[in-house]
């Protein structure tokens, strides 16, 4: 058997998230995107294959200093704020496939601070 890339393993552990995980429009699901530059959150509803309320790492001020880290909880805190205005209080978190450390969990603290539920 074949060892797998890190990106093929990372599909491996999304699919099988996924085949457990959907979101609803009463509670969404709280999709995590993470590339080499920025992160990435939706809340997204698979009934009616809709995105409820996004954030990313492009609508952080231009002004703001820190690592990587310090951006995803700034995405998290953003997100929170979207999700409040679109009135969603609780989602359904779906890491992406990514392991649930650094970015991942600095992202999902700061949306659970924030008041999102999950």
């Amino acid at each position: 058997m074949p060892t797998l890339t890190v990106r093929q393993a990372r599909i491996r552990r999304h699919k099988r998230v996924r085949g457990k995980v959907s979101g609803t429009s009463e509670r969404p699901r709280l999709v995590v995107t993470r590339s080499n530059r920025g992160i990435v959150a939706q809340l997204v509803d698979d009934a009616d294959g809709k995105t409820l309320a996004s954030a990313s790492w492009l609508q952080v001020k231009k002004t703001f200093k820190g690592d990587k880290k310090a951006q995803a909880a700034e995405v998290g805190k953003l997100l929170a704020d979207n999700a409040k205005q679109a009135k969603i209080e609780s989602a359904v978190f779906d890491r992406g496939g990514y392991l649930y450390h650094g970015r991942v969990k600095a992202l999902a603290d700061a949306a659970r601070e924030g008041g999102l539920e999950f």
